[in-house]
């Protein structure tokens, strides 16, 4: 992660943010402090601001969440105000506080502040029930992998798990998660998936039908859209033990947004339908 920061500081608001009726009906003032993280070297040498962040557009955005659709916590209203920081592609890496100076909080105080910090974080998890099995799904880690745009990667351990929909009498799955954090914008990340697949012999047919490789974006830094092209989170993750056990496996402490915990989903799905293969390691790039 580089080093290079802009930081835009005390950026006032009037919202109608809060738990009680009289703060959604009176609104109060909210100050915001947003640091982002990003390589500036490419905008240094050109002297060209569209290769960095615009930070006079992001204080304008930033102040419509604030004004905009109400929320009950200010820990909500952070997530959206981190969000809209990734949505830019420079940014890898950004953290908020919110500052709500005129709480409700019945003795003195100064300030009440959350601080939140989101990277561009991505899970895609990878399935394969036809050829070599594990080799497609190496072919898939390694195309992800080939171009820029991917950092930090780790691919969790491999499952095995039984089809789950879709036509009968299918091969059986192998599946792994893959996490890493990423420069390139989600639509550009769904084309890295694509191509993967391709790249493993993929012919696409029924839905749920079997398949050379399968890579599905999982969650994308935190973004929720229905997008029907690519809805994030999956719609599905959250019922899948062979998504949420290899995930499981690679951060403990994950959480699928609007879901709640990996480890909390994995608990409800069960295990029963997955197995872990031992000896099976799939190669994160070096």
């Amino acid at each position: 992660m580089t080093a290079d920061r802009i930081s835009l500081l005390g950026l006032r608001g009037f919202g109608r943010h809060g738990v009680l009726d009289a703060e959604r009906r009176d609104g109060q003032e909210f100050v915001i402090d947003a640091v982002l993280w990003l390589d500036t070297r490419a905008a240094a040498a050109a002297d060209d601001l569209r290769l960095t962040a615009d930070y006079a557009r992001l204080a304008e955005r930033l102040s419509e969440i604030v004004s905009g659709e109400p929320v009950a916590l200010i820990e909500t209203l952070a997530g959206r105000l981190a969000a809209a920081c990734l949505a830019d592609p420079v940014v890898r890496e950004a953290e908020i506080t919110v500052h709500k100076p005129q709480a409700p909080v019945p003795v003195a105080f100064g300030d009440v502040t959350v601080t939140i910090r989101r990277s561009r974080t991505v899970v895609l998890a990878l399935g394969s029930n036809l050829g070599d099995r594990l080799a497609n799904l190496q072919r898939g880690v390694d195309v992800l992998c080939t171009e820029p745009g991917l950092d930090q990667v780790a691919v969790s351990p491999v499952y095995e798990t039984a089809p789950v929909g879709g036509p009968a009498q299918q091969p059986d799955y192998l599946n792994a998660v893959l996490t890493a954090a990423t420069s390139l914008p989600a639509r550009a990340l769904l084309d890295r998936a694509r191509a993967a697949e391709q790249a493993a012999g993929r012919v696409r047919g029924p839905r749920w039908g079997p398949r050379t490789l399968d890579v599905d974006v999982i969650v994308y830094a935190g973004v929720v859209s229905d997008d029907p092209e690519l809805t994030l989170p999956h719609p599905r993750a959250g019922e899948r033990a062979f998504v949420l056990a290899p995930w499981h496996d690679l951060d403990p402490g994950a959480v699928l947004p609007g879901r709640g915990t990996v480890a909390g989903l994995l608990a409800a799905a069960g295990t029963d339908s997955v197995r872990r293969l031992p000896g099976a390691p799939l190669r994160a790039p070096a």
